[in-house]
Parts: C-alpha cells; sequence; structure tokens
C-alpha cells in the first residue's frame, strides 16, 4: 500500500472521489440517515456532484486508486473561520493512517485559521471518535437536516 495525499486534478480522480461518497454513505450511513434518501443517492448523482464542486479537494489514492478525499474553504458569513466540509475514507481503508494524513494536511491548507469547524452526524460515533482525537471538541451547536433526517453536531479545533 502506498499511499499518495494530492490536489484532486482529473476526471478520473472526480470520478474516483465520486464513488468513494457512493460507497462511504452506503456502507457507513444506514440507520443514520433516511433509508428514503440513501436509496436515492446512485453513483451518476454522486458523479453529478463532484463535477460540479471540484475545488479545495485533497485525495488520497493508493497507486492509481483513489480511497478517500476532504474538502475545505470557508463560509461567506464567517470569513475568518476555516471549515473541513467533508472527508471520506473507503472502509477498507480504516486503521491505515489515511484518515490522519488526510486530516493533517486538511489542518495544513487552513492553518492561517485559529478556528477550524466541521459538522458530522450525531450518531456517527466513529468520526466523532475519530474527530477528537485530532483535537476536534464538539460546541454544543446542532442542526437537524430535513433531507437526511438526521442530526448533525458542530465540531471545532481551536489552535492554541
Amino acid at each position: 500500500m502506498t499511499i499518495t495525499i494530492k490536489k484532486m486534478e482529473t476526471e478520473e480522480e472526480i470520478r474516483g472521489k465520486a464513488l468513494v461518497v457512493w460507497r462511504c454513505w452506503h456502507d457507513a450511513y444506514p440507520g443514520l440517515i433516511s433509508r428514503e434518501y440513501l436509496d436515492t443517492l446512485s453513483l451518476e448523482k454522486c458523479e453529478e456532484v463532484a463535477f460540479r464542486w471540484p475545488d479545495n479537494i485533497i485525495i488520497a489514492k493508493d497507486d492509481d486508486r483513489v480511497v478517500g478525499f476532504t474538502g475545505c474553504g470557508t463560509r461567506p458569513d464567517v470569513p475568518e473561520i476555516g471549515e473541513i466540509f467533508s472527508m471520506y475514507v473507503l472502509p477498507e481503508y480504516y486503521g491505515k493512517g489515511v484518515s490522519q494524513q488526510l486530516m493533517k494536511a486538511r489542518l495544513e491548507k487552513l492553518s492561517k485559521y485559529d478556528e477550524i469547524t466541521l459538522w458530522v452526524l450525531k450518531e456517527n460515533k466513529r468520526a466523532i471518535r475519530f474527530y477528537q482525537k485530532c483535537g476536534f471538541v464538539a460546541d454544543g451547536n446542532e442542526l437537524t437536516d430535513p433531507r437526511l433526517k438526521a442530526v448533525e453536531i458542530r465540531m471545532v479545533y481551536r489552535r492554541s
């Protein structure tokens, strides 16, 4: 296994990102989000979204295969706070350090921000434990996504 962390650049990498999203949602989210929403999430839909929003994505590749990615940026209403918008790794790469490599690269990309936020499903205990290990703390903010019929919590990383 040779993992490379790099900026997403090619159409093949964008399609790889879409496959990661599709696989992760169907592997990790049953029972956490609305079954009706999950049933509508096709690989084609994931590809459409991936091609619409290719910016600020870094990917993890195992040789030529995209096995994970993360996206970041800022929200217009709080440009002084960095945000991790997405982080996904294929289940067969759990525990192999891929998530840690992606997070390290993401925190470096957002190094000018004293505060970095992310939203995670409240019931996604595995992801919450990972983010806690990376220094993120839940700040008490929650929102309910009506499409997913699930509660998300906000976690914050503060540089000391």
